[in-house]
């Protein structure tokens, strides 16, 4: 296996769980989301933040969420709980700590300081919800911060700031997907799509579903559990698809042996790149599997 895969984890399906209800917390543990945001933030109210920091903190180092990624979602710096919301996910276990309404590379640096000095663990990652017209202006900059590991568009945010409307081909959102889309890419980094609000249209959010997967995020944030199985579904390889890059594999491999360097498949010319390709889809399909096993 190819280094670059070798790293490769299931995002197909983020599940935004508010932290302040402790029985959103217990059916997390059943759902089949690849990852898990216990959030801090939009979800909670202010009177239940302290209640959330601490529930969220004591479900990630619980164990209880098998091979599932953890991240917990913070208050901003700039508010009165983003320190001490920080300063407890650094030592919480957590997979990662989103940072929201990222603007600049310097805020998150600024997170990263904090995580540093309550004694983080150097695996630890950044994640950054960006979700403003500055941020994506400024999105090369914040993409290359350590720490860093993924980028979430929050296109709710940024659809209010635009003043512009949530229309079914979300053509408004195309520049700015973009943006982060090129600087996610150039900089090694995950993205994850933005949310679908709209509970009761599940034809939409299948069509956003394969519109993200087409521009190439790697999964989608979701606000209620049944979006988990339609999104692991289109954003995860199917059968056909790893068996045929199985393949290409073989066939290139073979090709080599013999000092080819490109081989026809059923009528394609395959090439290296091809093969690059292939082996991510053969590595996130076990990864897929592995996760699914725990």
């Amino acid at each position: 296996m190819p280094a670059s895969t070798a790293s490769i984890r299931p995002r197909r399906s983020v599940l935004y769980m508010p932290a302040s209800r402790a029985g959103a917390l217990e059916k997390a543990k059943s759902l089949a989301a690849d990852g898990l945001i216990f959030d801090l933030e939009d979800a909670v109210a202010p009177d239940a933040k302290d209640i959330a920091r601490a529930q969220a903190c004591a479900a990630a180092a619980s164990g209880a969420y098998g091979r599932r990624e953890i991240i917990i979602r913070a208050n901003g710096l700039a508010t009165p709980w983003g320190y001490a919301d920080l300063t407890a996910i650094a030592k919480s276990g957590a997979s990662a700590a989103l940072i929201p309404k990222v603007e600049s590379a310097a805020m998150l640096a600024q997170a990263a300081q904090v995580l540093d000095e309550a004694g983080a663990p150097p695996d630890m990652t950044l994640w950054a919800m960006v979700e403003t017209p500055l941020a994506m202006l400024q999105i090369q900059d914040i993409a290359r911060t350590p720490r860093l590991a993924c980028l979430v568009m929050g296109t709710s945010d940024l659809a209010k700031d635009l003043q512009a409307a949530h229309t079914p081909d979300r053509l408004p959102f195309v520049t700015g997907l973009g943006l982060c889309m090129l600087a996610a890419r150039a900089y090694g980094l995950a993205i994850l799509d933005g949310v679908h609000l709209n509970l009761g249209d599940d034809a939409e959010f299948l069509a956003h579903c394969h519109q993200g997967r087409d521009l190439g995020f790697d999964g989608k944030t979701l606000i209620h559990p049944k979006q988990v199985e339609p999104a692991n579904a289109v954003f995860g390889p199917s059968a056909a698809q790893v068996d045929d890059a199985r393949r290409i594999i073989a066939a290139h491999a073979e090709a080599e042996a013999k000092g080819q360097g490109v081989v026809l498949l059923d009528g394609r010319l395959i090439e290296n790149l091809h093969v690059v390709g292939a082996h991510r889809t053969v590595a996130l399909a076990e990864a897929i599997a592995r996760l699914g096993s725990s």
